[in-house]
């Protein structure tokens, strides 16, 4: 198979698809079920990552990772937003199965401050924002040195979002990829 399932105990990550329930910009569910996939290079990556946030004692919880296309075609026709969402016509990483979209949980799991909610459509999202609180920024700090140090690139806009560097070099992928497909 094209994409590698992740899901604990093989992936020590809390799942909570947001796609997949209407906890989203959408506000309705684009996923049938909650599921999240990804290459097998990106899933190396993803574990370099959680072996490092154990290290600090914390875990990752991911909100989203391969994206069918027809999913980003969903998202763009609500919100045609190209400072957070990638035009379908040329693919988002997520798509590509090469994209994670996460955050840092405690122990207990509870998510730590990143300022704004996942999928928060605001500047105050973008990487770098100075009007969240010194927390927030030091959390942000701490996931992206996380990521980037297990080899992940991010995206100046959404604190949450992570991609595979060189993401285009990867096609597109469509439900069909998965053996039971999410939408």
């Amino acid at each position: 198979m094209i994409l590698t399932e992740i899901s604990p105990p093989a992936f020590d990550v809390t799942l909570d698809i947001a796609y997949a329930t209407a906890g989203n910009f959408t506000g309705k569910p684009i996923y049938a079920r909650a599921a999240a996939y990804l290459r097998p290079v990106a899933a190396a990556a993803l574990r370099r990552a959680t072996n490092l946030a154990a290290q600090l004692g914390l875990r990752l919880k991911v909100f989203d990772a391969f994206r069918p296309a027809e999913a980003q075609w969903v998202m763009w026709n609500h919100t045609p937003d190209p400072e957070f969402l990638a035009d379908p016509r040329r693919g988002s990483p997520h798509s590509r199965g090469v994209a994670v979209d996460l955050t840092l949980v405690d122990p207990a799991g509870r998510e730590l401050d990143m300022g704004t909610a996942f999928d928060a459509f605001t500047p105050l999202s973008h990487h770098g924002a100075t009007a969240v609180s010194t927390a927030a920024q030091r959390n942000r700090f701490q996931l992206l040195g996380l990521m980037t140090a297990a080899g992940w690139d991010f995206y100046r806009n959404e604190w949450w979002h992570y991609q595979l560097f060189e993401s285009r070099r990867y096609p597109l992928l469509s439900d069909r990829a998965l053996p039971r497909g999410l939408m």
